[in-house]
């Protein structure tokens, strides 16, 4: 994979959704199993890019019949491309008209490669049920765009793809999380639209040149609130002091346990399991900022703590993968992950990042005119 970057913007916005795809690709190898499982199937930590948990994976888990592992992006990063693709024709700020309008057109409406099913095919026939859920209430519901995320199962799945709204937003961490509310509100409700907007302004701050791992976490916890912002405290209260991830694993894992729905056993759900709560959060967020902690700000030792953290591990390790890469630029990213991954995957994972650095100066340039008018405005009021 060629670097292709010659600003800062540019290795800031590449490094965040270089960081993303990798952390989803070598965590989806092992979603959904315990650090324990991880570890007895693997002989050892996991420590790069490793094969399919079954060897017969297109019938082993019927209802998920995905070619994970072996360098394969998920749908997270499918997602998050096709976030960049309506930044890309948009140049501008998004919202919850705009996932309508033009994200579920994306969905249904020509085919891509998907490197899980290695076949072109459309985007909604890889996504988990949480994201068809676009399709049904937007598209074939025509559901209010703003209200269409009411009545989802909570979870990660708006989270999973925030990243391109904080890059749009780099450097303004309450723009970011605004923008990625309304955006995530055709998808999410509760806390699950919380956490979406939650993680945009954390890689909306890493965006920030000089900024550290604890800045990122404090400027997201600043804005969060009820329960994600608690789990988000209790979760770095427990990463204070922690810089091997292998230790943190099950100190985050304690932490977040008060404020998961989910329960102990992730492919078994606990009755009140996702469902909306001012008390609860999702574990993905909380546990990726921990081990952006944990890390320091390193891309390699994010995503390997994420990844075998197990349970939603594609979608810690993408998190954490998004807001380091943010912190590192491109350079931080482990160049030999990512090129294997994105020739795996058949996708070009540098250009979404370049992308969205030439949407940023668009929107900067609209939000410059725009504000100029209310100085005038105002110049004229007072």
């Amino acid at each position: 994979m060629q670097d292709k970057t010659s600003t800062t913007l540019e290795a800031k916005a590449v490094g965040a959704l270089v960081g993303s795809a990798v952390g989803d690709a070598i965590g989806g190898a092992v979603e959904g199993w315990t650090p324990e499982a991880i570890r007895e199937r693997h002989g050892g930590w996991v420590t790069g890019i490793v094969g399919p948990w079954y060897d017969d994976w297109r019938t082993a888990r019927p209802i998920a019949p995905y070619h994970k592992g072996d360098g394969h992006i998920t749908d997270d990063t499918l997602m998050t491309h096709a976030l960049v693709e309506v930044y890309d024709e948009r140049r501008s700020h998004l919202d919850a008209y705009a996932v309508a309008e033009s994200l579920v057109p994306k969905m249904i409406d020509g085919t891509r490669w998907i490197p899980e099913l290695e076949a072109d095919a459309l985007l909604l026939q890889r996504v988990f049920l949480a994201e068809k859920w676009l399709v049904a209430r937007l598209h074939y519901g025509h559901v209010d765009p703003r209200e269409a995320g009411v009545g989802n199962i909570v979870n990660c799945g708006a989270a999973m793809y925030m990243a391109p709204v904080g890059i749009a937003n780099a450097g303004d961490p309450e723009g970011a999380y605004a923008e990625a509310l309304d955006v995530a509100g055709a998808h999410q409700s509760s806390y699950g639209r919380e956490a979406a907007a939650v993680f945009a302004a954390a890689v909306a701050a890493a965006m920030v040149p000089g900024a550290t791992a604890s800045s990122a976490v404090e400027a997201a916890l600043l804005l969060a609130k009820d329960g994600t912002r608690r789990a988000v405290e209790a979760v770095a209260g427990a990463a204070d002091g922690l810089t091997d991830w292998e230790q943190a694993i099950p100190v985050l894992r304690k932490a977040i346990e008060p404020y998961d729905t989910v329960g102990p056993n992730y492919r078994e759900l606990s009755m009140d399991a996702r469902r909306p709560s001012r008390t609860k959060a999702i574990e993905e967020l909380p546990v990726a900022l921990g081990f952006v902690l944990v890390s320091e700000g390193d891309v390699r030792r994010a995503v390997l703590g994420g990844t075998n953290y197990g349970r939603d591990a594609d979608s810690i390790a993408s998190m954490a993968g998004a807001i380091t890469g943010a912190l590192s630029g491109q350079d931080g990213v482990p160049a030999d992950w990512a090129g294997e991954i994105a020739e795996a995957s058949k996708t070009d994972l540098v250009q979404p990042g370049l992308v969205m650095a030439s949407v940023v100066k668009d929107i900067r340039a609209a939000d410059a005119e725009r504000w100029a008018r209310r100085s005038a405005a105002l110049d004229a009021l007072v």
